[in-house]
Order: C-alpha cells, then structure tokens, then sequence
C-alpha cells in the first residue's frame, strides 16, 4: 500500500492561488509590513532595502514615509518588468501602494507612541518578515531590493534572506549619517533577524506561492 501523501504527485499548476486569495494575500501581508515599518519609525531606527532608504529620507526631510516609500521605488520598476514581467509588476506596484496606504494609515491611528527602542526594532522587524513572506507567496514584492533578491534566488539559486541581508548592510550602515549610533547598531540585527527569518522561510525549491 502506497504511503505518499495524496496531494504528493500534484504540480504547481494544479493549485495555484486563485484571484481571491492573491487579493487577500497581498492585503495581509502589507498590512502587516505597514506595522512592522510603524514600530521602526516610531523608535526612529531603519532597516535594510527601500524602506530603509525611505525611513532615512524621512528623518531628514518633513515628507511622510508612505510617499517617500513609493518614489524610492520606482527606479525599480524597470527592471521589474524586464526580469519579471508585467505580472509580477503590477502585483508589486499594487503592494508598493498598499504599504504606503496602510503606512498612512497606522500612523493617523496611533499617532505618536512611546516604546522600548529595542522592542520596537526586533517587534518591528519580525512584523515586517512575515509580512514580507506573505507578499512573497502571492508572487508579488514590496519593490527596490526585494525585486534583486528574488531574482538573484530564482536565477542563480541563492536564498533571497542572503542576498537582502548583504543589500541591507548598506543601507543600515547609511544610517550613520543620520541616526545615533546606538540605534544603527540594534536596527543591524533587527535587519538581520528580518533577512534570517527570510532565508528559513524563503528557500529554493520549497513553497514559491502559486
């Protein structure tokens, strides 16, 4: 008697996401990164990639982070469609939007809170991973650096947490022109953490997101 799981033999094309899901899916998950970037931005820290760059530019100017976040995005969309096809594209832009909607929003509803900058930092930077994953499933990104990561695990087979985490060193070492120290060295290993939670959770040949 055969002990293969049933579902061992389908291929990804038999169970797919289907349209509803992927709505619901990207919803979720850029929602969740919304708060995760909310509790960084609450403890002034940064993290790695485009958010990151976009959490820098904010310190430094008086422009909201939901719109900082989506124009340091679009330099990217380029190579979206070249590598990735208008697909991926516009489910990415569609999340760029919605973590800078939702960014908006968690700001109006919680105005200014006080926590524990170290709390804020790993709390925000775990939120910000699983909302990343969630995305990520539902064959959508959040634009910049995680378009490079996934192409770089998709063409070369190298874990998309690895490769974000070596773009994100820069980045949080960036931050040292505008954020005391102290706080670049937690938001180093809170980007750390967000990319090790990727690397485990993101591998080639496991769950993609159909």
């Amino acid at each position: 008697m055969s002990t293969a799981h049933p579902q061992s033999d389908l291929k990804p094309e038999s169970v797919r996401h289907s349209l509803l899901e992927d709505a619901l899916g990207l919803l979720t998950g850029t929602f969740v990164v919304s708060i995760g970037l909310f509790l960084l931005e609450s403890v002034g820290a940064v993290t790695g990639g485009t958010a990151g760059l976009a959490l820098l530019v904010s310190y430094a100017v008086d422009v909201p982070f939901g719109w900082l976040f989506a124009l340091v995005n679009l330099p990217f969309f380029a190579l979206a469609i070249w590598k990735k096809g208008w697909d991926f594209t516009i489910r990415t832009g569609l999340s760029i939007a919605l973590v800078s909607v939702f960014s908006t929003l968690q700001s109006a509803m919680f105005g200014t809170i006080d926590i524990p900058t170290v709390f804020g930092v790993i709390a925000g930077n775990v939120l910000a991973g699983v909302g990343l994953l969630i995305v990520f499933r539902h064959r959508s990104s959040i634009g910049g650096f995680n378009i490079v990561a996934l192409l770089a695990q998709e063409r070369l087979g190298w874990r998309a947490g690895y490769v974000q985490m070596a773009l994100d060193t820069a980045v949080v070492l960036l931050a040292l022109t505008v954020v005391e120290p102290f706080v670049v060295l937690v938001s180093a290993v809170g980007a750390a953490l967000l990319n090790l939670l990727l690397a485990l959770n993101h591998r080639p040949g496991r769950y993609m997101g159909y």
